[in-house]
């Protein structure tokens, strides 16, 4: 009976494999290939993303601290970015795609030195995916549209939904309320 579990895992992963290498193959910008993080994607699953580009074409639209942030998963410096004292009346996207994900309404002072919320504009807005690479588990949260790495949600937040998306201000791009 363990054989044929085995067995069976064994044929799971790899259907899974080679219908991920042709998802691999076919890059929705063309044939240009995919990055290692798109690569990462299509290995999880997350096959979503309705903006897709290679590493080159990300080089090209975004300056090399939003690339290291968003496509890299990199942590700008404390107290660094231009939207962490920002007050103004207005909508936090992308800075990759443009993608709104908070509102200034929901937005607050947490101490920390990086712009915070504590909800997204909608559910649909970002995706949340378990990190570990500091060697504890944290919650990474990405932009739903792209995939680029926005930062981290924690449980320290305010009321009413106890939550703290602490996001890097150069992966986003604010537009002042008119």
């Amino acid at each position: 009976m363990k054989t044929n579990l085995t067995i069976f895992c064994l044929c799971l992963l790899l259907f899974s494999c080679a219908k991920n290498e042709a998802a691999r193959n076919t890059a929705a910008s063309g044939d240009a290939p995919l990055s290692a993080r798109q690569t990462r994607a299509l290995d999880k699953g997350e096959t979503n993303f309705t903006v897709v580009k290679t590493d080159e074409e990300w080089k090209k639209i975004l300056t090399s601290e939003q690339y290291y942030v968003l496509r890299e998963k990199g942590t700008e410096r404390a107290f660094s970015g231009p939207l962490n004292k920002n007050k103004q009346k207005g909508i936090y996207s992308c800075a990759g795609c443009g993608n709104p994900m908070f509102s200034s309404e929901t937005k607050f002072e947490s101490g920390t030195g990086w712009p915070s919320f504590y909800k997204p504009l909608n559910a649909a807005a970002v995706l949340e995916e378990p990190d570990t690479d500091m060697g504890m588990l944290r919650t990474e949260v990405l932009c739903s549209r792209c995939g680029g790495h926005l930062g981290h949600v924690f449980d320290d937040g305010p009321k009413p939904t106890g939550l703290r998306y602490c996001l890097n201000s150069v992966a986003l791009k604010f537009t002042k309320e008119i």
